[in-house]
């Protein structure tokens, strides 16, 4: 493997309707942490969760004159928990 792609950093950026909501979801449901935030960057808010030394995380934007569309079935992140009981406590706190 390119040894450039193996020690890259994967960030997810999905703009949001509701960043406190969204953030809050995440952080309970699957226990990712606050990374860092930003405010009126170019107008945008946002927030980095995930898991701390981790190659990824997720970057949630909100802009108050961006109308997101909602989501559809096919907007998806996919997480494998190979642990059946680790994955129905996951699959609990997001619905939750």
């Amino acid at each position: 493997m390119n040894n450039s792609i193996a020690s890259s950093h994967l960030r997810i950026a999905k703009p949001v309707r509701d960043l406190q909501r969204t953030s809050q979801m995440y952080r309970d449901g699957l226990g990712l942490e606050l990374l860092g935030s930003f405010e009126g960057h170019a107008g945008f808010d946002g927030v980095m969760l995930g898991v701390p030394g981790a190659a990824y995380h997720f970057e949630f934007t909100h802009r108050a004159e961006l109308d997101v569309a909602p989501p559809s079935p096919e907007d998806l992140v996919v997480l494998y928990v190979p642990e059946r009981p680790a994955w129905q406590a996951l699959c609990e706190r997001m619905l939750a």
